[in-house]
Formats: structure tokens, C-alpha cells, sequence
């Protein structure tokens, strides 16, 4: 039976320390694990890393398997933003503090952008939770890191030009920590950066005027990437009836996966899961979506580490043609953290996303929900609803420069502090981590000997596909 209620947990009694007690909590861990441990990575015993990737195959869709496997084997870069897995076994071996928030668990340097917020403003966060956890705050720390030396490696910046970059995300996370630390729980809960209200200063810093104004027209063209946007994209009129193209094998219609006598069943099906969603929304968003009927859906593949789980785009209208509403269906399995720092406390994954999301986010999408569904092939699943696109974008990292990188790293290294700060002890981390540079030199060490490791790790992968252990479709 799907799950789509609210799970109603038993009432536990909140533990309220003084700011003393939570900075004493801080400093005894820092004595416990002093903040130059970090920069150790040396695992014992490490799991084969191909076989982690096979693993996590075995629930996918496998005819999609192979662009997973091509798209990871583009460059290091992209490897590690389809390594979670690999990177969260790897990570279960380093120094933690025992301070635990609740963590992206995949916060790498493209998981983080811009999308619209309910107010209409352009802010920047992190944007994908599919494998958010409660857990010890480090290991996002680690993964922004390691992802920033990995994405320096891959646009040919120099040793120093990475390390400024590592250091700047992780200077800029700590002095964050602190300033949230000495903050009400408002003030942390309502903070956020507005793209906007940043722009004069980007201006000041930037060397070059040039890359200001190409920013610029970036964001405005951001502003148009919406459902409208997607509608003329992504449809054409069949019978009389806007229909979702297909661009097999990244985009398929329904209709091709069941067949045309199938159809018209699985989409009253659809009706039916999405009545189900709309009750795990707000009543005001619950009421904005019944304003839209469903017209068609399709398979979507997206991302890197994402591909070959079941996502979907259901195409929706409100009052006419002009008025479209794309969701995004994607599959929740269970976080790459569970093995490492225990189940998760839903019952429902798609749920687990969508906690974590709003509970890491300054702001989140309005459709977001859950649901779980039983699929063509008899099994239940785990979903989570968002829009399609909003306004959402990110950053194209070949075409930063050093400064830029070191800068996008300090946003970055803001915003994960803020995430963490909503959840996590702020003022206990923030006295583990100290006023000194010893945290940050120790996570840039850390992030050269993990970017070494990655290397290989995809050498390996390469070796696998040659071998015909792994089969990967390029170009997809």
C-alpha cells in the first residue's frame, strides 16, 4: 500500500544546553580529534570500487546502466560525481567529530546552484538531496572539497590555484560556522544568499569586466528556463493534444514503454499516484496543483550518478497551452550514507529526500512531495516531486578561472555552513573548528591524497570498460 501520509513519530524530550555547554562540547571533541587528523586518508581493507558501481547496477534500469557508466567515464571529475558510494565507504575510515547535522551526503562542487525561490528571487543552494542522512557534517565537508581539487585537475589549474580554492570553500564554511554560531535561531533559519543583492559585490572583485557581463546574461537567461521554457522544448501537438517527444533513449513517452493499449491505463494510473502526492503537500500548494489536469509522461534521464533510476517528467496544464506545469518524478532509493551511519528513521525514501531538503534548504521548491509507487514491472518504489525547472541552473566549472573558482568555492563553502547550521550543534562545531587554518590546511591535504586516489579509481573504471566488465554508451 503506497505510504503518502505524514509518519507520526513518538514525542521525545528536546535536550536544551546552554551556548557554554555546546561550545565545551566543541572543544573536547577537537582534544578527542585533534582538527589535523583530518588530512589522513590512508582506508584499510577498501572495497573493490567497480564492485561498489556493479552493486548499485543491480537496482537500476539496465539498459540505462551503460549511459551511466559512459557519462562517469568522460573524466575524474565526472567519475567522482557518480562515486557517492564509493567516497561514503571510503569516508566511514576517516576522523569524525561525533557532531552530526543532517548532510547532503553527494554536496560535490555541481550539486550546488541557483533556482527561484517562492518569492521569486534567485538564490544560490544546494540542490540535490538524493542522498541526504543525518551524519557526521565532515564528510560533505570533505566531499566539496575533494570535488573542488578534482574540478581544478580537470580545467589544467595550477597545484596552487587548486589549493587557494580548496582553502577559500573551507575558510569560508568555518568563518560562517562562527558567525552562526553567535546568531538567534531565526536569524540562521532565514539566511540565504540572494544572486541579486550579490551582484554589485561580484562586480568589485572581478578582474575581468568581461566575465561580469557574461554572468549577467546567465542569470537573465536563467529566468526563462521554466516550464513554459520546457514546453516548447520538449512538446509537440499530437490529436489535437500537446504530447512530450521522443529522444530515445534520454527521453521516451509512456506510451513507448507500456504501448499504445496500455496507455491510457497507466495514465489513469498516474492520476491516481498523483491525488495520492498532493496530500503531502502544504493545503495552499495542495490547492495550486489540483488547478492543473496531467496530459503525458515521460522517462527522463538525468544527471551522472542519478542515471538509471527510475525519473520521470509528467507534463501538466492549467488553463490553456500557455499555462504548463512540468513535474519531475525521480526515484528515492536508500542513501549511500545508511550502511555507514544507520537507516534512516522513514519508512519512506522519497520522504527521507524530501525532509532533508526542506530541512537543509533556505528555500525549496513548492511541489516538493512523496509518494510511493508500484511500477510496470509489479515492484514498489519510492519517489519525491519537484518541478522540472525553476529557474534552476549551475555554474559551467570549464569556464571558470582561478579567481572565479575560488570565489563559486566560497559560496559554496557558505552555503554548506548555512545547511548545516539549521540542523547540526552550529555552536559546537564552530568551536571545534577554531579561528586558526588548521581545519582548512588539513582538509586541502586531505583532498590532494583523495584526488589521487580518484584518479585511480577511474583508471580502474577505464580498465573495466575495456576489459568488457562494465559496458558504458558514450555520447548518451
Amino acid at each position: 500500500m503506497a505510504t503518502t501520509e505524514r509518519e507520526q513519530k513518538p514525542a521525545t524530550k528536546v535536550p536544551h544546553l546552554t551556548w557554554e555547554e555546546r561550545a565545551a562540547r566543541g572543544k573536547a571533541a577537537r582534544k578527542a580529534v585533534p582538527r589535523e587528523q583530518h588530512a589522513e586518508f590512508t582506508p584499510e581493507g577498501r572495497p573493490d570500487p567497480i564492485s561498489l558501481l556493479e552493486e548499485q547496477a543491480a537496482t537500476r534500469v539496465p539498459e540505462l546502466v551503460p549511459i551511466r557508466y559512459g557519462r562517469m567515464s568522460v573524466s575524474p571529475f565526472t567519475f567522482y560525481r557518480g562515486a557517492a558510494l564509493i567516497m561514503a565507504s571510503d569516508l566511514a575510515s576517516t576522523p569524525t567529530t561525533g557532531i552530526r547535522a543532517q548532510i547532503c551526503g553527494d554536496a560535490h562542487l555541481s550539486n550546488f546552484g541557483m533556482f527561484g525561490s517562492p518569492e521569486r528571487n534567485l538564490v544560490f543552494d544546494i540542490n540535490d538531496f538524493d542522498e541526504t542522512a543525518p551524519g557526521p557534517w565532515e564528510w560533505d565537508v570533505k566531499r566539496l572539497a575533494a570535488s573542488l581539487e578534482i574540478g581544478g585537475r580537470d580545467i589544467q589549474f595550477d597545484d596552487a590555484e587548486r589549493r587557494t580554492a580548496v582553502v577559500a570553500a573551507v575558510r569560508s564554511y568555518r568563518e560562517a560556522m562562527k558567525d552562526f554560531a553567535s546568531k538567534p535561531n531565526l536569524d540562521v533559519w532565514y539566511a540565504h544568499i540572494n544572486i541579486d543583492k550579490m551582484m554589485p559585490e561580484l562586480r568589485e572583485q572581478a578582474a575581468d569586466p568581461e566575465r561580469v557581463k557574461l554572468l549577467e546574461k546567465t542569470l537573465a537567461k536563467m529566468r526563462t528556463k521554466d516550464s513554459m521554457h520546457v514546453f516548447t522544448k520538449l512538446t509537440d501537438v499530437s490529436s489535437g493534444e500537446p504530447r512530450i517527444v521522443s529522444q530515445p533513449p534520454v527521453l521516451v513517452p509512456v506510451s513507448e514503454l507500456v504501448g499504445a493499449d496500455a496507455a491510457e491505463a497507466f495514465s489513469e494510473l498516474i492520476r491516481t499516484i498523483l491525488r495520492r502526492y498532493r496530500r503531502t503537500l502544504a493545503t495552499d500548494r495542495r490547492h495550486l496543483l489540483e488547478q492543473f489536469r496531467f496530459v503525458d509522461l515521460a522517462r527522463k534521464v538525468v544527471g551522472v550518478g542519478s542515471v538509471g533510476t527510475r525519473a520521470w517528467i509528467a507534463l501538466m496544464l492549467g488553463n490553456d497551452d500557455d499555462d504548463p506545469l512540468f513535474l519531475q518524478v525521480k526515484e528515492a532509493q536508500e542513501s549511500v550514507l545508511e550502511r555507514f551511519v544507520g537507516k534512516s528513521e522513514y519508512g519512506n525514501h522519497g520522504q527521507r529526500v524530501v525532509a532533508g531538503q526542506r530541512l537543509m534548504q533556505a528555500a525549496s521548491d513548492i511541489f516538493l512531495g512523496w509518494d510511493r509507487v508500484e511500477g510496470i514491472d509489479g515492484h514498489q518504489r519510492d519517489f519525491y516531486f519537484r518541478q522540472l525547472k525553476d529557474w534552476k541552473g549551475s555554474v559551467e566549472i570549464e569556464q571558470l578561472r582561478p579567481q572565479g573558482l575560488a570565489i563559486y568555492a566560497r559560496l559554496c563553502g557558505w552555503t554548506l555552513a548555512r545547511a548545516h547550521a539549521r540542523s547540526g550543534d552550529r555552536v559546537a562545531i564552530a568551536a571545534y573548528l577554531g579561528k586558526s587554518d588548521r581545519f582548512d590546511q588539513a582538509i586541502a591535504d586531505f583532498s590532494v591524497a583523495y584526488a589521487d586516489r580518484n584518479d585511480r579509481d577511474y583508471e580502474a573504471m577505464q580498465v573495466a570498460i575495456e576489459s568488457g566488465r562494465l559496458t558504458a554508451e558514450l555520447g548518451v
